[in-house]
């Protein structure tokens, strides 16, 4: 699974994409499909197909139009990954409703799911490195709302910042497998389950004596079924960050001495 890198197209090229500042319209016909359409079909293709199938000629065909047209849209697939980060930008710009209402720990998690539940259905993200943020509507209207959950709480400006990014890496990397395991049973016909139970005979032939920790936690002799499990690995590790960063506020609220 090959990585792209977010930002390598001219950044005040890109940033007028983003915000739609890209001057007026140039005399001739109306342009028969909008920014948007290209952006949206690219993001098909890639929902359906995976990032390797977003090349201009794919995005130029399902939009309708000739392949050396779409660079009047886009200067390249450079630009086009960063308008589509910004359009898929998550977890979402606005504040779902009661938000006000919820502690911070319950914001998070919803933040958490938010992203879990985004990275499920655009795994392309996980292919693009995004070392620099890509400052598009959409994505700062998202940080917006991430913010909003540990808003008031007694951390500085930073620390909601680096709050957030833990809660965001987090996931990132713990979606991960979530995302290998739909993976290997599309390319293996089989579920976790099933794997297990089809290796499971020949498995408690193996004299476990020499790995007597290994064989008492882990599912080695095929009787453990589903420990595997991301979803679950996922809410033990967000329930623990968010143990630390309750002491982190707790702190705060603390005078030290």
């Amino acid at each position: 699974m090959t990585e792209e890198i977010a930002g390598r197209g001219d950044p005040l090229k890109t940033l007028r994409l983003l915000w739609r500042k890209t001057g007026p319209p140039k005399r001739g016909p109306k342009p028969r499909v909008s920014l948007d359409d290209v952006v949206t079909a690219a993001i098909a293709i890639a929902d359906r197909e995976g990032l390797e199938a977003v090349t201009t000629r794919r995005v130029a065909e399902a939009v309708g139009i000739a392949p050396m047209s779409f660079y009047t849209y886009v200067p390249g697939k450079a630009e086009l990954l960063d308008l589509m980060l910004d359009a898929v930008a998550a977890p979402g710009d606005r504040q779902p409703p009661g938000w006000g209402e919820l502690g911070w720990r319950a914001r998070l998690e919803i933040i958490a799911n938010a992203l879990w539940n985004f990275y499920l259905q655009h795994p392309w993200v996980l292919q693009i490195a995004t070392h620099r943020p890509t400052l598009g509507p959409k994505t700062l209207a998202a940080y917006e709302v991430a913010l909003s959950a540990v808003d008031g709480v007694g951390l500085d400006e930073i620390e909601m910042d680096m709050v957030f990014g833990l809660v965001a890496s987090y996931v990132h990397g713990a979606v991960r497998d979530a995302a290998r395991a739909r993976m290997v049973k599309d390319a293996t016909g089989m579920t976790d389950d099933e794997w297990w139970h089809r290796i499971a005979p020949f498995l408690e032939t193996i004299d476990y004596s020499p790995y007597p920790i290994a064989s008492r936690v882990g599912p080695v002799t095929g009787a453990a079924y589903g420990v595997g499990d991301p979803d679950r690995a996922f809410r033990f590790g967000l329930d623990r960050i968010l143990d630390g960063i309750a002491l982190l506020i707790a702190s705060k609220e603390t005078p030290p001495g």
